[in-house]
């Protein structure tokens, strides 16, 4: 009986929700100040130049003081004695780190919220060759960015691949499914597939029928097609006789020259022979050349047709010549 009822607590109804934490939950504030900061590139300072105002009206309603440091290059985020909620600074860590990584201010505030968490996830470590992680990266986005969409609408989560990096924002569930799908893509496997198995665990997940049952046999199954080398069964060696004897040694250019004689010819004698061995070899490739061309113009042979059947003509039937003629008239007078 004890275990039912710890089973009945653990279980969470569909669609609950926490209750907002408002000012009235913690109406003195926090004790000490606590602050992060974060360094963003230098092609992002125009961006957030121009929309640092408006990071600062979003900040100050959860009562946090944001800087920026346009000298080191660097965005500070930190307490304030109207701050009342211990976690927004965290909030408002993440927030700052999705603007240096690339993500406009629309979404990035959307991380304040509480159902709404946020996962950088570095790909730059996960291939070693560089013209390979382009590959690689550029097929995560897609032709026109259609791949990227995609993941976006399965997912429900925000994604943008920038360098060596990919933020992703949304609901916990879903960063886990884009976090799965950026791995295997670097890992070498298409996101095609991911995506389809992803949306299978989906479809399988609305049936009250399949959460208790096994999913294995119902999601689709790949081979890989690359080969590793080292599972590949080795060939066998043959092994050669044994001979006590080394190989015999091969033969040098003036070894050459003395089996034909030229080595004891002069200078004058060589060039001349050179000049003959040259002009046997254009010899023998012009009749090579010319042959060649004469095939295009010999005719096929013929090939043997099969004998014709010999029609036999029976001559012991008479013929009618009366009736024959009175046929001919009828014709000729039609006409």
């Amino acid at each position: 009986m004890a275990s039912e009822k710890e089973d009945d607590r653990l279980t969470v109804p569909d669609g609950w929700k926490d209750k907002p934490f408002s000012k009235d939950d913690n109406p003195r504030g926090l004790l000490a100040e606590s602050s992060f900061s974060v360094l963003f590139p230098k092609y992002r300072e125009s961006y957030l130049s121009k929309v640092w105002p408006l990071v600062k009206e979003v900040l100050s309603e959860h009562g946090i003081e944001p800087e920026m440091d346009l000298i080191k290059g660097s965005l500070s985020v930190k307490t304030t004695r109207k701050t009342y909620d211990p976690y927004i600074i965290i909030k408002a860590r993440d927030l700052i780190t999705l603007l240096a990584r690339s993500v406009d201010l629309e979404q990035a505030k959307k991380i304040l919220d509480d159902d709404v968490a946020c996962d950088i996830i570095k790909i730059g470590s996960m291939v070693s060759k560089k013209e390979r992680f382009v590959k690689r990266r550029k097929r995560l986005i897609g032709p026109g960015g259609t791949t990227l969409k995609a993941i976006e609408c399965l997912t429900d989560c925000y994604v943008a691949v920038q360098g060596n990096t990919v933020a992703a924002l949304g609901p916990h569930k879903g960063l886990k499914e884009v976090r799965k799908i950026v791995e295997d893509c670097m890992k070498n496997i298409h996101p095609f597939f991911t995506i389809r198995t992803i949306m299978e665990k989906h479809d399988l997940a609305k049936n009250p029928e399949m959460r208790n049952e096994n999913w294995a046999p119902y999601l689709p199954q790949y081979k890989s097609k690359n080969i590793n080398k080292r599972k590949q069964p080795l060939k066998k060696k043959i092994k050669k006789e044994y001979t006590p004897f080394p190989p015999p040694q091969p033969e040098s250019k003036i070894d050459k020259e003395l089996a034909s004689g030229e080595y004891f010819l002069k200078e004058n004698e060589r060039r001349l022979r050179k000049a003959e061995l040259k002009k046997q070899k254009q010899k023998q490739s012009k009749q090579d050349r010319q042959q060649k061309r004469d095939k295009s113009f010999i005719a096929p042979e013929e090939t043997s047709e099969p004998a014709r059947k010999k029609i036999k003509l029976d001559t012991s039937a008479k013929v009618d010549l009366s009736k024959l003629k009175k046929k001919f008239n009828k014709i000729s007078k039609k006409l």
